[in-house]
């Protein structure tokens, strides 16, 4: 539910805006439940879990699905960081933000970069690779062709945007109510296919020892098939600082954002291990989950009908990640023109004064979007490729941020009221930083993954080129980029930060 906060919260929450050097031009209008319902539908267990649950099982087997709540853990360890970050510099499009101002212009760039490209090319797979398909599930479409796949995708990506256009505010509440509607249907579903196994409904040639079955496949250790299975959390879990990223559209930014993020990560975790446990007892036998995937471990057991109203809350969960995606893409473009670095920025920082959107931003966003699936339906093979390069996109993300504000940390004072890490700072970065080095190797080093590592290579040297040929010389004329934090800066609520550098 959205609306207006205090009337004192929202004045400090524009003046700290102003103390950075911006004005607000964004509508505050986002409440603690709004900002939580951003971060969730970024993860999208429904999502993540319907596109990779096969992905596990066939590496591991069963016991794959109790590697989900220790990746939950390396996640909360991040999202410990990033949450207090977030209440020290609560701007939007946050991750170019935070390197931008604990490090220096080109270190937020290329922070900003990574996003861009990720942002660009994870949400339309998502809506060519699955919500497409499964719509097609949903509505009875049998054998549609390439050319229906595209139409649909381009409709969602379409709507998605068209919601963000017309107010956050209405944005806010379909995302709302889809989060709601996928926080039920995956309890309810979890627990309808556990009863139904429970009590022999259909024929099921397992018991509850299944959960603890394991194989690798030929070729591979155990520890490769773990490493691999853990694939399925990694995927799923990543996006929770999405409440970040709308941080200048936030009702008490600083107490709502950590808030949101260390919320949706541990109801995300929890709703994830109650559907992997009902998903897999239901599983009536390798060759049903291998032929059908989910859907037809769904339809065993309840029936065509069900199992499309159940896949249906599905796709409306996926396009309410759609909807936020477009709204965090927009975010990070429009923070990123502010200080003078993209091409075209004197276009894509306007806000319209009407609707308090970024409209130019959003119009951005969706022509990379429409691109992306365009060349998906063009080169089916390339793009499954590209897709899956961007999994190391979130984590390289994180990695450069927790290494910013590890070092730069203890320069900051404390922020009165605000989350903090306290005497246990040093064990939770020591900890994520360890969690995503592993993370980060486990996403590059293995074999399958090796033609995706020259795309995101690829990504990183176009950054490159932007910044030697266009961006370095705005810097070097000191048009464009914002200040580091130093000793001199003051935070709005009066406690000293960090001043300017340089």
């Amino acid at each position: 539910m959205t609306g207006p906060g205090p009337n004192d919260e929202t004045a400090k929450d524009e003046q700290s805006v102003n103390e950075f050097g911006y004005q607000q031009e964004l509508r505050r209008s986002l409440s603690w439940f709004s900002l939580f319902s951003v971060s969730f539908s970024i993860m999208s267990i429904t999502t993540g879990i319907f596109l990779n649950f096969s992905f596990g099982i066939t590496q591991l087997g069963p016991v794959s699905i109790w590697i989900w709540p220790a990746v939950g853990v390396g996640q909360l360890l991040v999202a410990l960081v990033l949450s207090e970050l977030g209440t020290r510099i609560p701007l939007a499009g946050a991750g170019y933000q935070w390197g931008a101002r604990l490090i220096g212009p080109a270190y937020g760039w290329f922070i900003g970069a990574l996003g861009i490209l990720y942002a660009a090319v994870g949400v339309p797979g998502i809506v060519y690779l699955a919500v497409a398909p499964l719509a097609e599930y949903v509505l009875g479409i049998d054998d549609a062709s390439p050319r229906m796949t595209l139409f649909i995708a381009l409709v969602v990506l379409t709507l998605a945007y068209l919601i963000n256009i017309i107010s956050v505010q209405v944005a806010a509440r379909i995302n709302n109510i889809a989060v709601l509607a996928e926080i039920l249907g995956s309890v309810v579903l979890a627990l309808l296919l556990f009863f139904l196994w429970v009590a022999g409904a259909k024929e099921s040639d397992h018991g509850i020892g299944y959960l603890t079955e394991h194989h690798h496949l030929p070729g591979h250790s155990y520890g490769y098939a773990i490493a691999l299975a853990s694939l399925v959390g990694v995927y799923t879990l990543a996006g929770f600082e999405a409440a970040a990223d709308v941080a200048e559209e936030a009702v008490d930014a600083k107490r709502s954002i950590p808030r949101a993020i260390l919320g949706s990560i541990v109801v995300s975790v929890v709703l994830g291990m109650l559907v992997l446990i009902g998903f897999t007892v239901a599983i009536p036998g390798d060759e049903a989950l291998a032929a059908g995937g989910l859907p037809a471990v769904l339809q065993y057991w309840l029936g065509e009908g069900l199992a499309r109203a159940f896949v249906g809350v599905v796709v409306f969960a996926m396009f309410s990640l759609m909807v936020v995606s477009a709204a965090v893409i927009a975010r990070l473009l429009f923070a990123m023109a502010r200080d003078n670095m993209l091409p075209g920025s004197a276009l894509l920082k306007q806000v319209n004064p009407a609707t308090k959107t970024p409209i130019p931003a959003l119009l951005t966003g969706f022509v990379l979007n429409v691109a992306v699936v365009i060349f998906g339906y063009n080169s089916s093979n390339a793009f499954g490729t590209l897709v899956g390069a961007t999994a190391v996109l979130p984590y390289l993300v994180y990695l450069l941020i927790v290494l910013a504000y590890g070092y730069k940390r203890r320069q900051l004072e404390a922020i009165p009221d605000a989350f903090n890490l306290g005497r246990f700072a040093s064990v939770v970065f020591g900890a994520s930083l360890i969690y995503l080095v592993v993370v980060i190797l486990t996403l590059t080093l293995p074999d399958e993954f090796r033609r995706a590592n020259y795309y995101v290579l690829g990504g990183l040297a176009l950054s490159a080129v932007w910044w030697l040929l266009g961006l370095r010389p705005r810097l070097a004329r000191g048009e464009a980029g914002a200040p580091v934090l130093g000793r001199q800066h003051q935070q709005s609520d009066g406690v000293r930060m960090q001043g300017v550098e340089g």
